[in-house]
């Protein structure tokens, strides 16, 4: 089945660049970068021990910030490639990866795109995080027998009944990895009954990510242009959520006296589908934007349509809205951790399936309020903005739940720590041999 599928993406080659070109048109590629969808690639590769880490969109890549801290804080002479898919994770992480790592995209899985790409980046180790699996890359990973592992892995149970239908090939491919460290116990048994025997439980990565970064600068200029109004905010919002907030603040603006609502889509790109429903819905809507413009004394909602900003509004605002939890594109909920560590009380639809172990997590803690649908939405809103103890109770629980779950780095470390020894410069080894032998061991 794998030659097959091989065959057939060397066969797709002119299908796959006219889906680049098309994706290109409507802004989901970067066209000044479209070659490395395509395996070639102009950076060099940096000399000396590299690490690649793929994190498929913008929630993995802000996973994989801790990681690449750690393993840059404890190899000093290592390089760390950073690939991810889609370009509002490409501008996230060109603002947000440190010195020694970088960010390139991901080529698709042709055959000879894949191999292109590994023969450029000659990369050490590789870690991949949840759980994006292209069977040509990592057949290629596996021929080459360069270390490998999957970290911060899941596997659904929808996933794993798509896997058993070919068992022997998902074993195969799994077989790329010589360790798989899983979110929760399930996602460890899902893997095993795939035939995977490497897989250990480490936790959710995301429990130890750092808080989204804020300019504290803007913070400042917001805080004094708001002066002190009530507010609210929907974050990360899908097709649907929008309008939904814009009721919302329709009706709560009628008891709440100079109530603000902040929305901060999570493709800023859709503002021109945004952009109508102030007057749809009658009333004042300002963008940010580039320039980034401040809301207003009229202003009803403020739409912060740029990248890379979402701490900053987590910490202006006490309660939080998780997006694409009541979509019209059916759900599957955004991370409430980031929400959480920046002193949000946080509220979510019912649509989470995709992140609904962590979800549960937070309902078992009592840190987040789930509601059925917008009246109930409303309903929480209100009353969160109306009572500045419950307001807080709330806030507090869900940072101090955050606080107790951030510990798994250090398991997840140790146990990479064979797939990570590659790293490990000539310089570094003697160093790590002068002290063993001034400790006497």
């Amino acid at each position: 089945m794998q030659k097959l599928y091989a065959h057939i993406m060397r066969l797709g080659t002119f299908a796959l660049k006219s889906t680049l070109k098309k994706r290109m048109k409507k802004g989901k590629e970067d066209p000044e970068r479209i070659h490395e969808r395509m395996g070639k690639y102009k950076k060099e590769r940096p000399e000396g021990p590299m690490a690649w880490v793929h994190a498929a969109s913008v929630g993995e890549a802000q996973s994989a910030l801790i990681l690449i801290d750690t393993i840059l804080e404890a190899y000093q002479d290592t390089h760390i490639l950073v690939t991810t898919g889609t370009v509002t994770s490409a501008s996230l992480m060109e603002q947000r990866l440190p010195a020694r790592a970088f960010h390139q995209y991901y080529p698709l899985d042709h055959p000879g795109w894949v191999s292109d790409f590994l023969d450029h980046w000659k990369p050490d180790t590789i870690l991949w995080l949840e759980s994006e699996l292209w069977p040509n890359m990592l057949t290629e990973i596996r021929s080459r027998d360069i270390p490998c592992a999957l970290v911060n892995a899941k596997l659904s149970e929808k996933s794993l009944k798509n896997w058993k239908i070919a068992p022997k090939q998902a074993k195969k491919i799994l077989s790329a990895f010589q360790l798989i460290l899983t979110q929760t116990q399930n996602d460890a048994d899902h893997y095993a009954q795939l035939g995977a025997t490497q897989a250990h439980v480490t936790g959710n990565l995301k429990y130890s990510a750092a808080p989204l970064p804020y300019d504290e600068k803007e913070r400042t200029r917001i805080e004094n242009a708001v002066e002190n109004r009530p507010l609210w905010l929907y974050a990360s919002t899908h097709d649907g959520e929008e309008d939904i907030a814009c009721r919302i603040h329709k009706h709560l603006s009628k008891s709440i006296d100079g109530l603000l609502t902040i929305i901060v889509p999570r493709h800023p790109e859709r503002r021109k589908q945004i952009e109508p429903l102030g007057e749809k819905y009658g009333m004042t809507m300002k963008f940010r934007g580039g320039a980034k413009q401040l809301p207003g004394d009229d202003t009803d909602v403020y739409v912060a349509d740029t990248i890379g900003e979402l701490g900053l509004f987590y910490r202006l605002s006490p309660i939080a809205c998780i997006g694409r939890s009541l979509s019209n594109d059916g759900g599957g909920g955004h991370n409430p951790i980031e929400a959480a560590q920046l002193d949000c009380a946080i509220l979510y639809g019912h649509k989470i399936q995709n992140l609904a172990e962590i979800y549960a997590e937070f309902d078992d803690a009592s840190a987040a309020l789930c509601v059925k649908n917008e009246t109930e939405l409303q309903t929480r809103i209100e009353k969160l903005l109306t009572d500045t103890e419950g307001c807080h109770v709330l806030q507090n629980r869900a940072l101090s739940f955050v606080q107790n779950k951030s510990n798994g780095l250090n398991k997840l470390m140790e146990l990479l720590s064979d797939n990570l020894a590659p790293l490990r410069s000539e310089r570094e080894r003697q160093e790590q041999e002068n002290k063993l032998w001034q400790s006497g061991t």
